[in-house]
């Protein structure tokens, strides 16, 4: 059931437009994490595999929860996890005896695969009904929130234009 927007507008921003952009964040996240969790994954361990995999080398327990954005203990919470599932593991650094680095296991590593094959089918179903003009045009404007927040605000602080 849909929430009326002044509902959203009474309880969330001062901007229905920044509600709106939330409330389909949240949901498109809640919608992938749904489809990864059928198959024993998360956005949050898909994302800790995903910069695992793509980083080349590995990782600090620091240097990965920077990357994924996540605070450290969150980080720590999902890494052990991974490690008990056989996905990840902890390796001496070579040249810190006191620290370890977080590397994918051949196990992780097929896991990672998967579930990024799920995140794409996911992603495309939740976007499949905009073609490719909407799609840019989408981005476009996204991009320029982005941008302004980048830079403190627009020009003016406001305003309607097109």
């Amino acid at each position: 059931m849909a929430e009326e927007p002044a509902a959203r507008q009474r309880f969330g921003s001062s901007d229905v437009l920044v509600d709106e952009l939330f409330a389909t964040t949240h949901r498109l996240r809640v919608f992938v994490d749904g489809r990864l969790r059928e198959h024993g994954a998360s956005v949050a361990r898909l994302r800790t595999l995903r910069v695992l995999a793509l980083s080349g080398e590995p990782l600090r327990m620091r240097d990965l929860a920077e990357h994924v954005g996540n605070a450290a203990r969150t980080t720590t919470t999902i890494v052990d996890s991974l490690e008990r599932d056989g996905l990840v593991e902890r390796v001496r650094h070579p040249t810190d005896r006191r620290a370890f680095l977080l590397t994918l296991t051949a196990e992780g590593a097929r896991r990672h695969r998967e579930a990024e094959e799920l995140d794409r089918a996911a992603l495309a179903a939740a976007t499949g009904t905009l073609n490719d003009t909407e799609r840019e045009q989408l981005r476009t404007l996204l991009g320029r929130i982005r941008a302004a927040v980048d830079t403190g605000g627009g020009e003016d602080g406001g305003g309607d234009e097109d």
